[in-house]
């Protein structure tokens, strides 16, 4: 895909891109996508899937109480437990305003090793990164923001996203689908959303804007990015997802270059089709 190759205008030491369709084509490549970046919060869309796992293999309920008082696991994937960003503060009661929290995360990985008695890097790599063969991605620390790993890598999440073999179907559709409708919230980076929808770990376009997508990406986009400069999209109505990674922090550069690339990532794919 030629669009791709607009990485190369990007104002960063390395970039790598990848488009990977609903089933599983990988569409085009471009940069070093085996090299292995640091994800930042691109991280916890992996982490929400092993959590899903779980929940699958019965080691947790999606409702059952996790964090602060009233709050669940639903609550901590969702960004609405009322855990403070980086503090494990309560800041406002559970389901009550969207609190994007890193805390929230580390709890959730806390909950989920103390229930299957797998420390949470351990029970990602087995519930999710080896049967996908990522092998090289890792987990070494906070399941919020310590990942690291390959657009190679997360190609493989992305087609697996999109056509589920480790969940069962219905379960990836609950997770890219809004959990408690309505909420405001801050999107780091793009300021105060009114509605700042999520789902279960993953971040839902619908009609936020600014926003780190295309201004042409449907309202049922899904994915996360990263402070690293990383992002992950899955747009269900294009049939395709993207996976952009760099080595230069989250700025104004990300967010003039993202979505016009995101944009013209679209057209070709419009066009092709």
């Amino acid at each position: 895909m030629q669009s791709l190759a607009l990485i190369e205008n990007w104002p960063v030491p390395t970039a790598a891109a990848a488009v990977v369709t609903s089933d599983g084509a990988l569409l085009g490549t471009h940069g070093p996508t085996a090299h292995r970046f640091p994800l930042a919060s691109v991280t916890k869309p992996l982490a929400a899937y092993a959590a899903l796992v779980a929940y699958e293999e019965g080691a947790v309920e999606l409702d059952e109480p996790a964090g602060p008082e009233g709050s669940t696991v639903r609550h901590l994937l969702a960004h609405t437990s009322g855990l403070a960003f980086d503090e494990h503060r309560v800041t406002a009661p559970p389901g009550t305003r969207r609190l994007y929290s890193n805390a929230g995360f580390e709890v959730l990985g806390d909950h989920i090793a103390k229930a299957t008695e797998i420390p949470f890097p351990e029970y990602v790599r087995q519930a999710v990164l080896e049967p996908l063969g990522m092998t090289s991605t890792t987990l070494g620390g906070s399941p919020a923001k310590d990942g690291v790993s390959t657009v190679d890598d997360l190609v493989r999440f992305a087609a697996e996203v999109q056509v589920p073999r480790l969940l069962d179907p219905r379960t990836v559709l609950e997770a890219q689908s809004v959990v408690h409708p309505g909420l405001k919230g801050v999107l780091p980076g793009y300021g105060h959303q009114n509605p700042n929808d999520w789902g279960l770990g993953f971040e839902i376009r619908d009609s936020k804007s600014p926003h780190w997508t295309g201004l042409s990406s449907s309202p049922a986009t899904f994915g996360h990015f990263g402070q690293s400069g990383t992002f992950l999209w899955i747009d269900p109505v294009a049939g395709a997802a993207c996976v952009a990674l760099t080595d230069r922090a989250f700025g104004p550069w990300a967010t003039e270059a993202w979505t016009p690339f995101t944009d013209a990532v679209l057209a070709e794919l419009a066009a092709s089709r």
